[in-house]
């Protein structure tokens, strides 16, 4: 197959979790011996701060302007046998607008985002990458969440078919690593700000530091205000790149899964670093969510403290043997069923029961006016890598 995907960035995984995700998927896809086409903007946040920026299995196409470039873009996705449009991409509606009056497709819309979505489509009708009249126009609604959100994306909001599309993670890059010393602590977390995850963290990792002054903590990700005060033994890293992930999660004792409010709100919402930290081994503690007994079982592959307290006493008292076997066991459940191989898999079967055309369908004027829903964009010419 010939695949078009419209995503907000493959190239860098700074500061967001659609490039590891996009990674995954399409390496899988390439392997399974699909031709990939990722159409990125050329944003300067990801422009200056690319860790990958010629990713060998897709075709990279990044553009400066839509209006500039939108005929030789569209035109790329003439003979494909699936178009995607992610979340945030900063012209999905421009984007799924025109694929739509050329009749290319079947097209698809996936949601790395779907709590955000659905409560800008609850509130204000849509948001900056997806307006409510769009979504029945899809052959197909990937959700990165299952359960109760699928069926008000079909019932309220009229997609034509709901389906969780978890993440997943690639096995060749994240396994178990050699211990690395600047990693080396009690408790880790890897994550960029977010003021909703904040309290959780402070409290979940700040304070048991405080409480055990001679552990060492470490918090790992980009945009943290200045003004947080952090515990002595705990330890920043602005940034740590992907290939350097695994040596993160295998050598601290344990690692720290923290979930954004709309995601908890909505339950079965694993985020890719679960999943990623799973693949090292690594015994992870979390916050609670609705749904999270679908992906890990508590006690046994995952712990699930309250509060500082009982961090503290997991730290002071788990055995390594018992906390290996978590790490273990939550290893081998990931593999078993969230793999990027068992994605892509997913993503043919899909494809396949709808067929290789999209059924004829009106077009809905936009509502909502396209616009860079991150950062501002960055005036480059249209580049190809191989």
């Amino acid at each position: 197959m010939k695949i078009v995907i419209f995503g907000l960035t493959i190239t860098s995984a700074w500061g967001n979790g659609h490039a590891t995700t996009f990674r995954s998927l399409v390496k899988a896809l390439a392997r399974r011996g699909h031709h990939v086409v990722f159409i990125e903007k050329n944003l300067e946040w990801y422009k200056n701060n690319r860790d990958l920026p010629k990713p060998e299995y897709c075709r990279l196409r990044l553009y400066k302007d839509w209006n500039f470039n939108r005929h030789a873009l569209i035109q790329t996705c003439s003979d494909a046998d699936a178009v995607i449009v992610g979340s945030y991409f900063p012209d999905a509606m421009d984007a799924t607008k025109a694929v739509l009056e050329a009749g290319f497709g079947p097209i698809f819309f996936y949601d790395i985002d779907t709590p955000i979505t659905l409560a800008g489509l609850r509130a204000n009708g849509g948001v900056d990458y997806l307006d409510a009249s769009s979504i029945p126009h899809y052959d197909g609604y990937f959700s990165f969440t299952g359960g109760p959100a699928l069926k008000e994306l079909e019932d309220r909001f009229g997609a034509r078919r709901a389906i969780p599309f978890y993440c997943s993670v690639d096995p060749d890059l994240y396994k178990r690593s050699s211990l690395r010393e600047e990693f080396r602590c009690d408790l880790s977390y890897l994550g960029t700000y977010a003021s909703d995850r904040q309290p959780k963290l402070m409290r979940l990792l700040n304070e048991p530091a405080m409480l055990l002054p001679d552990y060492r903590f470490l918090v790992a990700g980009a945009m943290y205000p200045q003004d947080i005060t952090w515990q002595r033994n705990v330890s920043r890293f602005t940034h740590v790149s992907p290939p350097d992930h695994p040596a993160f999660y295998s050598s601290a004792r344990f690692t720290l899964n923290l979930t954004r409010e709309d995601m908890v709100a909505a339950g079965y919402s694993p985020s890719v670093r679960l999943f990623e930290a799973s693949a090292c081994g690594a015994a992870i503690l979390s916050d609670d969510w609705e749904g999270l007994d679908e992906f890990l079982s508590p006690g046994e592959q995952i712990l699930l403290p309250r509060d500082e307290h009982d961090v503290t006493d997991i730290l002071l008292h788990l055995s390594d043997a018992e906390r290996r076997k978590i790490g273990n066991s939550a290893r081998e459940r990931i593999f078993a069923d969230h793999t990027s191989m068992h994605r892509a898999s997913q993503f043919e079967d899909i494809v396949s029961s709808i067929g290789s055309h999209p059924t004829k369908r009106e077009i809905v004027p936009q509502t909502i006016s396209g616009k860079d829903p991150v950062l501002p964009s960055e005036v480059a010419p249209v580049s190809t890598h191989p």
